[in-house]
């Protein structure tokens, strides 16, 4: 099947979820995870209707996008691996969100870099629910630091919350890490209520990737991650 065939069969599928979930498609950004595949399977996903892409590692970003977006109004490209210090410069200056902002060093480092940006940094709070070796704030406490760091930092503009279920076949698993961030965002809305017409807020809900996603739109996510269901299996 073609990349854009795996594409009406996602819709399907979303739209399906959000039907069981009495929930309206327009809630649910698509993000095409395009990692390991090269800019001719982004051009077609993007003839396709896919908008946001997500791309693990900062250099092939880089070097993937060059010019994609400049010729395409409404491309929006996302940061979903885990970020290293020397590497915020770039994701600053080539993406429009990170989604794996998911330790303190992380936050004082994009506060510093993006002050040079014209327009502040959309960014997503990290919240670890899967296996050990995922990467995350352990809790709402942790969470809690997060975001006074961020809100104090005017070139920063927290979203929302993102995770990554456990790799594992038992649904009452996945269901209840995507619970955890639903309930999550409700503590930090009360906790960090934000301003009416503000531009911070906590609407977005990262939940859900291939294996999982219909589960994660049934339990209140904004937003799905989906690479090999789009692009078929990577390779490095």
């Amino acid at each position: 099947m073609s990349i854009a065939d795996n594409i009406e069969k996602i819709e399907e599928r979303i739209q399906r979820a959000c039907a069981a979930s009495g929930r309206k498609r327009e809630e649910i950004t698509l993000v095409g995870v395009s990692k390991f595949h090269p800019i001719e399977s982004v051009l077609e996903a993007w003839q396709a209707g896919v908008r946001s892409f997500g791309e693990n590692r900062v250099q092939e970003g880089v070097e993937k996008f060059a010019g994609f977006r400049e010729s395409r109004p409404g491309a929006e490209l996302h940061l979903i691996g885990s970020l290293q210090r020397n590497k915020a410069k770039a994701a600053v200056e080539t993406f429009d969100c990170v989604q794996s902002v998911d330790r303190e060093s992380i936050i004082f480092e994009l506060g510093k870099r993006a002050a040079a940006r014209s327009m502040p940094l959309p960014v997503l709070l990290e919240l670890h629910t899967g296996e050990e070796s995922k990467s995350g704030f352990s809790g709402l406490e942790e969470l809690f630091r997060a975001v006074e760091l961020v809100l104090a930092c005017p070139a920063l503009l927290v979203r929302g919350l993102m995770t990554m279920a456990p790799n594992t076949g038992e649904e009452g698993l996945i269901r209840s890490s995507f619970r955890r961030v639903v309930n999550a965002q409700k503590e930090l809305q009360r906790r960090f209520p934000p301003p009416p017409g503000g531009d911070w807020n906590w609407s977005c809900l990262s939940m859900g990737m291939s294996g999982d996603f219909e589960i994660a739109i049934e339990e209140g996510s904004t937003l799905t991650r989906i690479g090999s269901a789009i692009f078929g299996e990577r390779f490095l």
